[in-house]
């Protein structure tokens, strides 16, 4: 970790750093308890997900206000303006993911009954958003820690979960064709893995984030293991 002269400019890339964190954790949860919502149909599981929807909006602003007074009061420049940068594109996706999470926690409600007693391949969709979760935790540790690796890492398991949620959406297709009785359900599960899937795009983007925050390297629309253009120069 970079060391100012100023105290006061490390203490408020701490508290900036800590509120994405926490941010982080709380979206965390609410895709956990999202996926419970729906395997499980607990009402007090879905309508907690979609409280804490609320509370992570909150700290969206209280977050990004942090990153506006560091850009106003501390004028940051080369490795530290970039961290303040990554930092608010990171926040941005994070709320999203919270977004997601609600939607999911949403359509659960409206399934009015636990998927886990559906004939539906139930096994690919806990894997896939076992999946998303894994890769969410998993960005959030390359913020805290700075570590660069995850970022190929995380876009090969996008990929595979772009293929999960490709696989799934054939199955259920299918299942439509075959059982009309349970089209709605399908319906709305293939909802649900499509904001699992786009979770897994905001975890991916947060990985690249913290490559450009680290060494410059933009890594976004890139395949995977290519290498990037570097952004800002200077440390």
């Amino acid at each position: 970790m970079q060391q100012h002269t100023l105290s006061a400019f490390d203490a408020d890339i701490e508290a900036m750093r800590s509120a994405i964190l926490t941010m982080g954790g709380l979206a965390e949860r609410q895709v956990t308890k999202a996926v419970q919502g729906v395997l499980s149909g607990d009402l007090k599981v879905i309508e907690d997900v979609i409280v804490d929807e609320a509370v992570l909006n909150q700290m969206h602003l209280q977050a990004d206000g942090i990153c506006n007074m560091i850009l106003a009061k501390r004028a940051p420049f080369a490795a530290d303006l970039r961290e303040v940068i990554a930092a608010i594109h990171t926040i941005a996706d994070i709320e999203r993911i919270g977004d997601e999470a609600k939607k999911i926690a949403l359509k659960a409600r409206d399934l009015k009954a636990p998927l886990s007693n559906a004939d539906l391949p139930l096994d690919e969709f806990h894997a896939m958003s076992e999946n998303v979760r894994a890769m969410l935790h998993d960005a959030l540790d390359a913020y805290l820690t700075h570590d660069t690796a995850q970022v190929d890492k995380l876009a090969a398991q996008d990929d595979a979960v772009d293929a999960a949620r490709d696989r799934l959406h054939s199955l259920l297709i299918e299942r439509v064709v075959q059982t009309a009785g349970e089209a709605r359900m399908v319906l709305e599960l293939v909802f649900i893995i499509q904001s699992l899937e786009r979770i897994g795009d905001h975890a991916k983007n947060i990985a690249e984030y913290v490559a450009s925050a680290v060494d410059g390297i933009d890594r976004r629309h890139q395949a995977s293991g290519a290498q990037g253009q570097t952004a800002a120069a200077g440390a």
